[in-house]
């Protein structure tokens, strides 16, 4: 989530396009001399339009250090826009007899349940998150309190815009008269992504203690917690003993199995399941941040790695929702008796194992891919802007939404009741608007942000 600054130059220089727009207009006149007047003109036109991108692609090259892996940005630039675009897909915000309701799509359409498991990928972030703390840890020269300042710094300064411009807004819409319930709906839709950052700045703090800590640790912690919440008997491991029906009598296991289920109704009936839950708060995205980490050790540089991740990841994750009962939504539901999310899950926890192999098995082809600065650019202008996209996001859709209101009627897609497959296409229409709503906010407020952690650079990243 760092906004790297292999870009601040590039920030500087977005306006100042002279060199490039000469040197390209120049070359637009050349071209146009012994042509058609009318296609030279449309050529010098379009060189006009595109000549600041290509100054800005130039600069974004002079300013990248030879040795950076943009790879990793790749990633996380393919985590957040997965992240934004889940939400903005599984969230709708209804009218409902004058308030406004918050609901999913997934609640009346469970079969786009296997969507999720395309644009969950808060695994990614943690993944890179894990690997880039650990070497930069390992690099720094200053103290351990200064490198976490530091850090934290540029996570938490941008926050404050938004909490700022949400309480002029909230203490406006109150003073407008507006319905409570529907107000605190909308801040709690804004606020809630925010969870990532604490948990992410819990880890950070952690690096050193779990920069060589196993995996697996954190994934047995899951699996336990999971055991103990739900119990052998309950939904999410019901069917997976009965498959083995027969094996636990056949082994004298089964007196231990009950003793399972005795231990989970007591964590129950001692209002102990939410603590419990919250444990795997933290324990679930340890482990891909421990893959990170293990990653920058240099180990998981094989494809075998890779692989193993990816297909064990899957395979569990399948096999957890097919025999054992956890649902196939990899977000959280509103209604749903369970969710994968809230706290991670056991199933949710193999899936982002599964996704960090599959990270780890694109690195070659980002790497090749990126090559070219035009798409280096572009990845890289994401990630600059990663905390701008990240904490607006929920804002922008919200945004074109009330304006939406203005129509004096319910807009398909956008203000309707997500219980039919018509809906899918009409809400995808309202991507690219949400997309342009979050280039308002960039404007208006990645300057404020950027301001906050100026000295940020894409070499510490």
């Amino acid at each position: 989530m760092r906004e790297p600054a292999c870009t601040d130059k590039g920030t500087d220089a977005d306006t100042d396009t002279g060199v490039g727009a000469g040197a390209d207009m120049g070359a637009g006149a050349d071209m146009g001399a012994g042509a058609d007047m009318g296609a030279g003109v449309d050529r010098s036109g379009l060189r006009r339009v595109l000549a600041p991108l290509r100054g800005l692609v130039r600069r974004v090259e002079r300013a990248t250090p030879p040795g950076r892996d943009r790879a990793i940005d790749a990633l996380r630039a393919l985590a957040i826009s997965g992240v934004v675009l889940g939400h903005w897909l599984v969230t709708a915000l209804v009218l409902d007899s004058g308030a406004i309701r918050v609901v999913s799509p997934l609640r009346y359409m469970p079969q786009l349940a296997p969507a999720t498991w395309l644009f969950q990928t808060l695994a990614v972030f943690f993944l890179v998150g894990g690997y880039a703390a650990a070497r930069s840890r390992g690099a720094a020269a200053g103290t351990y309190r200064q490198w976490l300042g530091a850090r934290l710094a540029r996570l938490f300064r941008p926050v404050g815009v938004v909490l700022a411009v949400w309480s002029v807004t909230v203490a406006g819409m109150l003073a407008a008269g507006a319905d409570t319930v529907s107000v605190a709906r909308l801040v709690k839709l804004v606020l809630s992504p925010m969870w990532f950052l604490v948990v992410f700045a819990v880890l950070t703090a952690a690096t050193p203690l779990v920069a060589r800590l196993h995996p697996m640790w954190p994934l047995v912690t899951v699996a336990v917690i999971d055991l103990v919440r739900y119990g052998v008997g309950g939904s999410s491991w019901g069917g997976a003993v009965g498959v083995l029906a027969g094996w636990p009598a056949s082994h004298e296991l089964g007196e231990s199995l009950g003793s399972t289920n005795v231990l989970a109704g007591w964590a129950a009936s001692h209002g102990l399941t939410e603590s419990l839950g919250s444990v795997n708060v933290l324990a679930g995205w340890l482990v891909p941040y421990c893959v990170g980490a293990a990653w920058a050790r240099g180990a998981l540089r094989s494809r075998t790695a890779g692989w193993v991740l990816l297909v064990g990841g899957a395979v569990g994750a399948v096999g957890l929702v097919l025999g054992a009962g956890y649902p196939a939504a990899m977000v959280g539901v509103p209604g749903a008796a369970v969710s994968n999310l809230d706290p991670p899950t056991l199933a949710a926890v193999c899936f982002g194992l599964a996704q960090c192999g599959a990270a780890l098995l694109l690195l070659g082809p980002l790497r090749r891919a990126l090559r070219r600065p035009a798409v280096w650019a572009a990845v890289a202008l994401v990630n600059l802007s990663a905390m701008t996209i990240f904490l607006w996001h929920q804002s922008a859709m919200i945004l074109v939404t009330a304006l939406g209101l203005l129509a004096g009627e319910a807009l398909p897609g956008l203000h309707t009741v997500p219980d039919g497959p018509g809906w899918v296409p009409a809400r995808l229409g309202w991507v690219p608007v949400f997309g342009l709503a979050l280039v308002v906010c960039w404007v208006a407020f990645h300057a404020r942000g950027r301001a906050a952690s100026r000295k940020t650079r894409l070499a510490n990243a």
